[in-house]
C-alpha cells in the first residue's frame, strides 16, 4: 500500500514541478519618473517602497484616484 501512495506522491510533485517551470516570471510594472496627473517628480523612496508595482502618480494624485475609482 506504501508503494502506491509513494507513487502517487511522486507523480504530484512532478506535476507541481513542471507547472511551476512553466511559470512566466512576474515582470515588474510600469514605473514613472513624473506623475501621470500632475507632472511632479515621483520621489525615488515611492518607486523602491511600491517594490515591483505600478508607479504612475504621487501620493497625493494616487489618493484622488482611488477616491474617485470607489466612486
Amino acid at each position: 500500500m506504501a508503494d502506491n501512495a509513494d507513487r502517487a506522491n511522486d507523480l504530484v510533485l512532478e506535476r507541481l514541478d513542471r507547472t511551476l517551470a512553466a511559470r512566466v516570471p512576474a515582470q515588474p510594472g510600469r514605473v514613472l519618473e513624473e506623475c501621470e496627473e500632475c507632472g511632479d517628480p515621483i520621489p525615488f523612496e515611492r518607486v523602491q517602497a511600491l517594490a515591483k508595482m505600478e508607479c504612475l502618480r504621487c501620493v497625493e494624485c494616487q489618493g484622488y484616484h482611488e477616491r474617485r475609482v470607489r466612486g
